[in-house]
């Protein structure tokens, strides 16, 4: 009886649905993915994981940021007509109003040739917002401060190499879910990589692989136009647009005086009672073909989808809810805040922050697996892994010192600093051979950790004594400070295993 049960059970275990030619065929092509794209791919994911707390980062750049925590009709009116005044009349004026998604009100004025920041305080006042490390930051994570068109299509690509090696990386490892809590530490520093790659990219996959499916869409969006246009509409690009966009109103640059744009936010609440204005965009300030759109955002509902449009007149010209525009739009509205992680407040984006040091774990490791794996088959690349080790830990050293750098000498040129460092980095690492590649990582996570807690008590200090914001340098104090307690202890251990041999 016993041995016909054990029996039914063999019968219905599951199997992995492809062969083992298949999963080693799969396995190759996942490591000639990751290694392909490795450098790019951690990058991106490591700025984008600092860059999930921009906003945070803006305030601990300009500690004299005003941080509204509600702002009237009549405020955000004052702060449009103020804005106004500093911007050309092509631009666009967009006010980002305080919401528990984000504290503060911030107001953008944008053209293809013009771009300037402020934050507004509650009486509407506006005060510069200039965070050049953040903006760099950004920048570098969207575009790699590349051309436009080329930077986003590199990233969108990266976005596509990461998606297909999470796929891959998945259908080469048939036993991923039965070992996903098997973690093998301070033995074998290659198990003990493969089990942190494998552990990590299976509990996390629904995050990595969303982020890298909209990192992906958001950087080939261009692309997919212009192929939809093909398909569709022989090339007309414009016509691709139109199924998102509304059409611009016709051209007229006659001067136009700004109508009052707190009836108008009034008046979109009368539009749209269950939404609460969220953001006031203003197209073309003080022309006669000016626009005034106010959205306006549901608690239950990812991004704005309630629209009131108004003309230079004050009269209202279109009205949008919900339930007037199709999923697709929708969705597609949806992709930049799920992958910014900016739809909520900061316990999200402290989570986004979290998961994608995982992601960044997950690259990091899935390189130092090869290299350890050539090592133990007697075929070391020590020259790959010092280069490695500057990527891997001198990137975060660099990001570090950018940001000390713009504290210390504002008008340095940030890109070209980061450029410089990381060249010399890699060069240096290359070149000192007489430094293995584990000792060298050890090196930089060194000089992180020590980055990081200077960095964070010479702008903490300060903040802390004027009563200023605190999060960014506590993140960087508890960071470096855990980093230089896993390293002592790391030594600690070295020293043990070496008494033990002799």
């Amino acid at each position: 009886m016993i041995e016909k049960a054990t029996a039914n059970t063999r019968a219905k275990q599951w199997h992995w649905p492809i062969s083992p030619e298949t999963v080693r065929s799969v396995l190759s092509s996942h490591s000639v993915l990751g290694l392909a794209f490795a450098a790019v791919i951690y990058l991106v994911c490591l700025t984008g994981t600092v860059a999930v707390m921009a906003p945070d980062l803006e305030r601990w750049e300009v500690p004299a940021t005003p941080i509204a925590a509600t702002l009237s009709d009549a405020a955000a009116a004052r702060a449009i007509a103020e804005g106004a005044r500093h911007t050309p009349s092509d631009a666009t004026l967009y006010l980002n109003l305080p919401s528990p998604a984000m504290e503060g009100a911030t107001l953008v004025a944008y053209s293809p040739t013009f771009e300037r920041k402020w934050s507004v305080s509650e009486d509407g006042r506006l005060a510069p917002l200039e965070a050049a490390w953040t903006e760099f930051l950004i920048h570098l994570h969207v575009n790699l401060h590349l051309p436009r068109s080329w930077g986003e299509f590199i990233v969108g690509l990266t976005g596509v190499a990461l998606l297909s090696s999470l796929v891959s990386g998945i259908l080469a490892h048939p036993r991923v879910l039965r070992d996903a809590f098997h973690l093998r530490l301070g033995g074998s520093r290659r198990l003990q990589e493969a089990d942190l790659h494998n552990r990590l990219g299976i509990w996390a996959l629904p995050f990595h692989f969303t982020l890298a499916l909209t990192g992906a869409l958001l950087g080939l969006s261009t692309v997919i136009v212009a192929v939809l246009a093909l398909l569709l509409y022989r090339g007309d690009m414009g016509k691709v647009y139109e199924l998102f966009l509304d059409p611009p109103p016709p051209v007229n640059a006659g001067a136009a005086p700004l109508p009052d744009i707190a009836a108008l936010i009034a008046q979109a609440r009368v539009h749209s009672p269950k939404a609460q204005p969220q953001s006031v965009i203003v197209a073309r300030p003080g022309r006669a073909d000016m626009r005034i759109s106010v959205h306006g955002r549901r608690s239950k509902l990812l991004v704005q989808q309630d629209e009131t449009q108004f003309d230079a007149k004050g009269r209202a010209v279109s009205d949008e809810h919900p339930e007037d525009i199709v999923a697709g739009t929708r969705m597609l509205g949806g992709i930049g805040q799920l992958h910014f992680g900016w739809f909520a407040g900061l316990p999200v984006r402290i989570a986004y922050a979290l998961l994608g040091i995982a992601l960044c774990v997950v690259t990091s490791s899935g390189v130092t697996i090869w290299l350890a794996r050539r090592r133990d088959r007697g075929r070391a690349a020590p020259q790959w892994e010092r280069i490695w080790a500057a990527v891997c830990w001198g990137q975060p050293v660099i990001l570090a010192l950018t940001a000390l750098a713009s504290s210390l000498a504002p008008a340095i040129p940030l890109p070209m600093t980061w450029l410089g460092l990381t060249v010399l980095s890699i060069l240096a690492s290359a070149l000192a051979k007489r430094v293995e590649g584990p000792r060298l990582s050890r090196m930089w996570r060194w000089a992180l950790a020590t980055v990081l807690i200077g960095l964070g008590l010479l702008r903490g200090a300060p903040a802390l004594a004027q009563g200023g914001y605190l999060l960014i340098d506590g993140l960087m104090l508890a960071g470096g400070a855990g980093l230089w307690v896993a390293l002592v202890r790391g030594k600690a251990g070295l020293k043990t295993k070496a008494q033990g041999r002799t």
